[in-house]
């Protein structure tokens, strides 16, 4: 991380700000990446509150490289110009209708945080100048659902629900050493994880969104699945093992927070 640019770094969710006096010119759709803001990209800015050099996209990156001359770099005058965008970054812009997740690590891994459609702020204190990849997850905030399971077991069961949803919070949700007693405390079953959520203080609740642990602690051992859409009435799709599909991926679809034996009834925010 550069210590040279100490500007105030805003934790948790992105901030509304108010659009800064740069040259910024609204057109009714991006033209393709050419150092201006405009409709329909994202911005990276290498300062905080909008300040600084920009880059700009209309679509997700994996990876911005490393290097000139081959990186994505700051385009537009200004602090930063010409620098790599990756590990460099301090506030974004969102001129999309997605919403649209920044990552700590290349590939779409680690630590994220999200911006809706619309929406300015800076990143926060973990992915200032931490940022390596960007994803448009979609108007409603989803995600495309993705079995990218990597095959480490993590302390439970191989190819359980319980395995996959610890894979997908050591690889999306920041905590990389998560596995079956993580936080000092046995998860075991998953119909128990939401008592262990509460013994090592992650928040339990009944409300769904992107990226939550769903848990159903009712059918037989309990389930869990990761979260990968919310929609508007309040249901969710999943994305889980060892459901429909013994000892394999699956999705569902517009699943509830409800008391039925196929359904969830906590969801576990990490």
């Amino acid at each position: 991380m550069s210590f040279v640019r100490r500007t105030l770094a805003v934790a948790g969710a992105a901030l509304s700000l108010t659009v800064p006096l740069v040259a910024t010119a609204s057109h009714a759709s991006a033209t393709g990446r050419n150092g201006v803001c405009e409709s329909g990209e994202f911005c990276y800015y290498y300062n905080s509150n909008l300040a600084g050099s920009l880059s700009d996209f209309t679509g997700s990156l994996g990876d911005y490289g490393t290097t000139q001359p081959t990186c994505y770099d700051f385009k537009s005058a200004g602090a930063g110009q010409g620098i790599c965008i990756k590990n460099n970054a301090a506030s974004v812009w969102n001129r999309t209708g997605s919403t649209v997740r920044v990552y700590y690590n290349s590939n779409y891994g680690g630590a994220s945080q999200d911006f809706g459609p619309g929406t300015s702020g800076n990143l926060n204190t973990t992915l200032k100048n931490n940022n390596a990849s960007h994803q448009f997850l979609g108007g409603s905030g989803g995600e495309t659902p993705r079995n990218d399971y990597d095959g480490n077991a993590r302390g439970f069961a191989q190819n359980n629900c319980t395995a996959f949803a610890a894979y997908r919070i050591a690889s999306r949700l920041g905590v990389p050493s998560f596995n079956n007693f993580w936080g000092g405390t046995t998860w075991g079953n998953a119909g128990t994880w939401d008592d262990a959520a509460r013994r090592v203080g992650v928040t339990v609740n009944t409300t769904p969104s992107v990226g939550a642990i769903a848990v159903n602690d009712v059918h037989k051992v309990g389930h869990v699945a990761y979260v990968n859409r919310v929609y508007s009435d309040g249901s969710f799709d999943v994305e889980e093992y060892n459901w429909n599909n013994p000892l394999a991926y699956g999705t569902r679809s517009h699943m509830h927070v409800s008391s039925a034996d196929n359904e969830f009834q906590w969801m576990i925010h990490f």
